[in-house]
């Protein structure tokens, strides 16, 4: 299957470097590019990608607010991609329920396997923030989290596969674990997010971290 994306950055020159580098991939096919977050948002709900593929800086409407808008409407996940190790800019976009955060000095192979990673409904974050994301993200929503009533709708197996999540397990590892099938692995992800209401993979890994279901 063909991983359909949409590229956004406001530099022609950098968009089409991305493009050429995922249109290199034989399963990954660049279907647009847009210049700024509402041609983003526009082109992605006309079109219905895959993936974005989002920078962060962008006039008018930047890439967090167009995460925002597209996760909110659930169009399609979007991984940001930006130039600035900035922490505002980290948790910006995965509250707004951004499925990943890469820096772009990441190589071309990393930079493709991620897309297909997000493309598959599991999550990918810069290695250099990953620490202190966690620490800090977490500990502001650590109240929300434990308080969160959506942890009593959930089922015996919805709650397996949180802790599977906030473990950082990925969809085929859970399935593994679990003994059951990565489409229904996917299915109840799905409807954790739902119950919980939370915009992301990344959120219900931190909320099953500070609710004390990961030890």
């Amino acid at each position: 299957m063909t991983i359909r994306v949409l590229v956004a950055d406001d530099h022609a020159a950098i968009r089409a470097g991305l493009s050429m580098i995922l249109d290199g991939a034989e399963d990954i096919e660049v279907i647009a590019e847009a210049e700024d977050g509402a041609a983003a948002v526009r082109k992605a709900t006309a079109l219905r990608p895959d993936l974005v593929l989002m920078d962060v800086r962008m006039p008018d409407v930047d890439g967090i607010e167009a995460t925002r808008r597209l996760v909110a409407a659930r169009v399609c996940p979007v991984l940001v991609l930006t130039t600035f190790d900035m922490d505002s800019y980290v948790y910006g976009a995965l509250r707004a329920g951004a499925a990943g955060f890469l820096l772009k000095s990441v190589d071309a192979r990393r930079l493709i396997e991620s897309v297909r990673i997000v493309a598959a409904g599991d999550a990918v974050i810069e290695p250099s923030v990953t620490r202190r994301l966690i620490s800090a993200f977490a500990a502001a929503e650590a109240k929300a989290a434990v308080r969160n009533p959506g942890l009593d709708q959930l089922t015996d197996r919805e709650t397996d596969v949180l802790v599977c999540v906030g473990e950082g397990l990925s969809n085929q590892q859970i399935a593994r674990k679990l003994g059951i099938g990565e489409a229904t692995v996917k299915t109840h992800v799905s409807r954790v997010l739902t119950k919980l209401d939370l915009r992301s993979r990344v959120q219900a890994a931190v909320l099953a971290q500070e609710a004390g279901l990961v030890g």
